[in-house]
């Protein structure tokens, strides 16, 4: 997995360094993000448009990407999945991050 503390890049779009802090928040330690991060690990498309800034908003291929290719399938892709994932104890997080 990539360092969680850069900015991430795919092709030319990108997570500014900004996201990364909530991103890492939630996948190392289960902590629920804002709306817009709720959105895009739930791969609710119309929710991330609708709470997305003008940067996310453009940037928006880079954060599917990333959980995509750098996450655990676990942790990503419905709100159920969000939420089983802040709900496990941190030793079983770590079992299947990638």
């Amino acid at each position: 997995m990539q360092h969680l503390n850069t900015q991430y890049k795919f092709r030319e779009w990108y997570i500014p360094s900004r996201m990364m802090s909530g991103i890492r928040k939630y996948i190392e330690h289960g902590i629920i993000p804002g709306d817009f991060l709720q959105a895009v690990i739930s791969n609710d498309l119309a929710g991330a448009c609708g709470h997305a800034d003008q940067e996310n908003l453009a940037n928006l291929p880079a954060y599917v990407a990333y959980f995509y290719n750098e996450a655990s399938s676990d942790c990503w892709g419905t709100r159920n999945a969000m939420l089983a994932w802040a709900k496990m104890k941190q030793g079983e997080r770590f079992n299947v991050l990638p």
